[in-house]
């Protein structure tokens, strides 16, 4: 996600304001420890022009 987030060129805060959640949620979820609803992945990849699994599915 942290990735999909800077080719995007948007800051933690940025994509946290679009998706409608703190900057600290962002940074949980980009560190792996917080696991977001259903609801917020798909924000975030629309947010990002990425898919479900481009962003959150593990290989």
């Amino acid at each position: 996600m942290k990735l999909a987030r800077i080719q995007k060129d948007l800051s933690q805060e940025q994509l946290a304001e679009v998706v409608g959640v703190t900057r600290q949620t962002i940074g949980l979820i980009e560190a792996g420890n917080y696991n977001p609803t259903l609801k917020l992945c798909i924000a975030i990849c629309k947010a990002l022009d990425r898919s479900l699994n481009d962003i959150f599915w593990e290989d």
